[in-house]
């Protein structure tokens, strides 16, 4: 039960931080969640955990968090501020792998006793790195692209419908993409298919709980208590 309550309060965290730092600093403190997201996010998805009964990846609630900030950004400001968002998150994402690379060939002094486990800990970032990269900017450009596309024909109508079909859209694409890179070859196919499964049921719900808080950011905008930047 423990698990299911940690998800649960992830959830909610991860939505209250999108919106404090939406508050706090506008535009900028979105592209900083999506800098923070895409370092958690990638280290989080290495340990795999038991979910309401179901084996599932971790990283799953602060990643779907980004789409949040994508469409945030499409309805309140514009859709190259969204591209922008996602590029940001491409780029911190290359060079934490390359960095970290880097740090994990230094050679550790005897008095270390870290080096061992930081090793094991980003030995595997690469591959995840590819698989995240690839899946992040299709289904990202993907959200960006069809949510002002439906903006365009709604205008600001039908934000809970806009919102919704473009993440979990765009989630299918990215979680199909994720798991055949990241985990093909390195677990069975039966725990890669349960890994895809609670992936987008996750996802799924992640997107319906948040629509209140678009709502939120949007009324935020209009009331002009954001930040201008």
């Amino acid at each position: 039960m423990i698990n299911e309550l940690l998800c649960i309060g992830s959830i909610i965290i991860s939505f209250f931080m999108v919106i404090i730092s939406y508050k706090l600093f506008g535009k900028t403190g979105l592209f900083v969640w999506v800098a923070i997201c895409v370092i958690i996010a990638n280290i989080e998805v290495m340990k795999t955990v038991k979910v309401f009964g179901l084996v599932t990846a971790l990283g799953n609630v602060i990643y779907s968090s980004i789409f949040l900030v994508t469409d945030i950004l499409t309805e309140n400001h514009s859709k190259k501020e969204a591209q922008k968002a996602i590029w940001i998150g491409f780029f911190v994402l290359i060079s934490v792998t390359i960095l970290m690379q880097i740090t994990i060939n230094f050679i550790p002094d005897e008095s270390d006793f870290l080096s061992e486990h930081i090793t094991k800990l980003f030995e595997f970032l690469p591959r995840i790195a590819v698989a995240s990269l690839t899946a992040y900017l299709i289904s990202q450009s993907f959200d960006v692209l069809l949510f002002a596309n439906l903006k365009k024909r709604h205008k600001r109508k039908l934000l809970w419908f806009r919102n919704n079909s473009s993440t979990i859209t765009s989630q299918f694409i990215d979680t199909t993409i994720f798991t055949l890179i990241a985990f093909a070859g390195v677990f069975t196919w039966s725990i890669i298919l349960q890994i895809f499964i609670t992936s987008m049921i996750m996802k799924i719900v992640i997107a319906f709980c948040d629509t209140p808080f678009i709502y939120w950011a949007r009324s935020l905008y209009d009331k002009n208590k954001i930040p201008s930047n």
